[in-house]
């Protein structure tokens, strides 16, 4: 038995036995508890602001992430044109710079929600830069066979992150006021940047780096649309994150408005939420193979538990109902990041990387204001509802599409036939 658990510990971290990744691993986790405390922090601080306003948290989400929307696409082919670990180290000093701008607002004592959104863009043009070359980066510190093992504990330590990180901003808000948490979040980047140097560069499995040239964001388009185990999981990945992912705005809503709670009750649902999500990455971590299949399970494993929590009729029921609703989030999330890398060409990945996050993060201005005004004009249970609904809507977008695509593979000549089960198997290497 012992034996039994000691192999199962191994494979589900079988990553953390590379040094690169270690590193980078332990250094991402104090950094995003530090990006927990700013994302709180700011939202709590402009809902004191402004009387509780859901359309102005939609706005805040919407200044935050609006940056993925317009430059996604140009930051992910800059991914590929670059060395990750050295362009991640300049993001993150930018990035830093930028909480200690909004440590500055908060001790000023009243500053105005304009300079807050302000602020937030520089952040949200961090997060377009960072993300598809960060995800990337996971690929080239481990072998192909670690790859979803990589990706699975990289979104167990984001949300391992959202377990301390939002409990400890909302103690922090309480005890020493909003200033603290955006202080803590920019000393937090020190330890990522530490981290990105003292690795090893001959230790890395570096892609071929994109020569310049024309068109070269089109191409990672048109690539993208000969790829169904791409195009499928990203078309649903746009209707999640418009609509369901909007957790900062429906839930601070739901806690505030529907039951009344205050900042600690809001950071302690949130926390919930992310306990069930690093069960749920690290139930995952052992998969070595990831299909289309999972993504669409998880999306109406995800829309169902949305639409449950509307129905809660407290914050006693909401709390475990927000351990099932993290765990299909993050099933989801994980599922999508990994087929995408798993199916995705070395040299198209960072890519490919950065349209998942315009469709995920990029969607949130969008999504962001206008389940602020369904929250403010029909209550929080009504967002949740939308989200749900939503997600279950990309499940059966995926499985009608998925098994479209079957039928058209299995009509094909025997010959064709063969020809694309070798390129299928050729995206998967």
């Amino acid at each position: 038995m012992r034996t039994r658990i000691a192999g199962a510990t191994r494979a589900t971290f079988r990553s953390l036995h590379v040094p690169n990744f270690r590193k980078f691993f332990f250094g991402q986790l104090v950094s995003q508890v530090g990006n927990w405390l700013t994302l709180i922090a700011q939202t709590l601080l402009v809902l004191h602001l402004t009387n509780k306003s859901g359309l102005a948290v939609g706005v805040l989400s919407a200044c935050q992430f609006a940056p993925v929307l317009v430059l996604g696409a140009w930051a992910g082919l800059v991914a590929d044109r670059s060395d990750k670990r050295k362009l991640l180290v300049i993001v993150q000093f930018i990035a830093m710079a930028q909480s200690f701008a909004l440590a500055a607002l908060a001790f000023s004592g009243h500053p105005p929600v304009w300079s807050i959104d302000l602020v937030a863009v520089v952040g949200g043009c961090t997060v377009a830069f960072d993300n598809p070359a960060r995800r990337a980066f996971v690929v080239e510190m481990v072998s192909d066979d670690d790859v979803s093992n990589a990706v699975s504990l990289n979104s167990a330590l984001m949300t391992s992150a959202r377990i301390i990180g939002p409990a400890f901003a909302g103690l922090l808000v309480i005890l020493a006021g909003y200033g603290w948490c955006f202080t803590l979040d920019a000393l937090s980047y020190i330890a990522v940047i530490v981290a990105f140097l003292k690795m090893n560069p001959a230790e890395l499995r570096l892609p071929p780096v994109t020569e310049r040239a024309r068109r070269q964001v089109r191409a990672g388009l048109q690539y993208v649309r000969t790829v169904p185990d791409l195009w499928i999981p990203l078309l649903m990945m746009a209707v999640v994150g418009t609509l369901s992912f909007n957790f900062q705005v429906v839930l601070s809503l739901f806690v505030e408005k529907t039951f009344h709670g205050g900042t600690g009750m809001f950071t302690l649902l949130f926390s919930t939420t992310a306990v069930g999500s690093l069960m749920g990455a690290l139930s995952t971590a052992r998969r070595k193979t990831i299909e289309a299949r999972d993504v669409i399970v998880a999306s109406a494993a995800f829309g169902i538990a949305m639409c449950v929590l509307a129905a809660s009729p407290d914050l006693g029921i909401a709390f475990p109902l927000g351990i099932a609703l993290g765990w299909t989030s993050i099933s989801f999330m994980t599922a999508s990041t990994a087929i995408v890398n798993l199916r995705s060409a070395p040299e198209m990945r960072g890519r490919v990387l950065a349209l998942q996050a315009i469709v995920f993060l990029g969607s949130t201005p969008i999504g962001g204001p206008l389940l602020g005004i369904i929250c403010d004009e029909y209550g929080a249970r009504a967002g949740l509802v939308v989200g749900g609904v939503a997600a279950l809507g990309a499940a059966l977008f995926g499985t009608l599409v998925v098994r479209r695509h079957a039928r058209r593979v299995a009509a094909l000549p025997p010959e064709l036939h063969a020809a694309d089960a070798t390129a299928q198997a050729s995206y998967a290497r």
